[in-house]
């Protein structure tokens, strides 16, 4: 398929048999098979955020996504268990399947929100707000998109600091098309499509000559994301025995909102 063919609607859709498919607009940088992890995180968010509202818990407060295998552009299921709810606080847990196979397990914990005043002039309050609002910085393309439908086409990106894969940068994500169908994605879901981008922004190595793949990511928040618009601000470590961590501070329009980590595995192309 070439952008020439008509683009997918959604990243997802629902089949008959409850599972799901999923779209070209998944695909990753790293296999032209394979799904860029954002997706299929958020479509697993969206299955916690339905377990756990039924017990009237409505916040993530953090998810963690363990990533076994690639994931495969083509059907997948989710399964959800609620491991404990309690009245404030909930742990679940989530597999993804694929082909048989469980290629990502996570693990969530939910909160029930409540309104809270909080008193004047604490350190580090008002929370900090992203280095540039998503209207005043540029648009920008990732350098990977090219003329095969991916995540370069589901997401919208603006730059806020720094450049694409030259060290640390902000960038600020927005959805272009729905995560599932027509069905609007929640504000958790669009945290997640974007957060798994962390390690490919803030890059210092070239990607035609190594793979710094992450094997994992979590996702804490402090507190619910507003709006269409989610900046991830950051920037990658590394160490010398094949390892590294990319960390990203997270905003939306009104400040920060979280952080998220991913440990990545570094590697020459042979």
């Amino acid at each position: 398929m070439t952008m020439t063919s008509a683009m997918p609607a959604s990243a997802y859709t629902v089949l008959d048999s409850g599972a799901y498919h999923a779209s070209l607009l998944t695909r990753g940088p790293w296999h032209p098979a394979h799904q860029h992890a954002g997706p299929p995180i958020a479509l697993v968010c969206r299955a916690i955020e339905h377990a756990a509202a039924a017990h009237g818990l409505t916040h993530i407060a953090r998810l963690t996504a363990n990533l076994l295998r690639p994931v495969p552009i083509g059907e997948v299921a989710v399964e959800v268990a609620t491991d404990y709810a309690g009245r404030n606080a909930g742990h679940f847990s989530a597999r993804l399947l694929a082909g048989g196979k469980e290629v990502a397990r996570f693990t969530a914990l939910a909160q029930r929100e409540n309104d809270l005043q909080l008193p004047d002039g604490l350190p580090g309050h008002p929370l900090p707000l992203a280095p540039m609002g998503p209207e005043a910085s540029q648009a920008a393309t990732f350098p990977f998109a090219s003329k095969h439908v991916g995540y370069s086409d589901l997401v919208e990106t603006r730059v806020a600091h720094g450049r694409f894969f030259n060290g640390p940068c902000a960038i600020w994500f927005r959805l272009r098309h729905p995560l599932l169908g027509s069905e609007a994605p929640s504000v958790y879901q669009r945290v997640a499509v974007a957060a798994d981008s962390g390690n490919g922004i803030s890059a210092i190595l070239d990607l035609k000559s190594y793979s710094f793949v992450n094997s994992d990511l979590t996702i804490n928040l402090l507190r619910r994301p507003q709006g269409e618009w989610i900046c991830l601000d950051a920037r990658t470590y590394l160490g010398p025995n094949g390892g590294g961590l990319a960390e990203s501070k997270l905003y939306d329009i009104h400040g920060l909102i979280g952080r998220a980590t991913q440990s990545l595995c570094v590697s020459q192309r042979s």
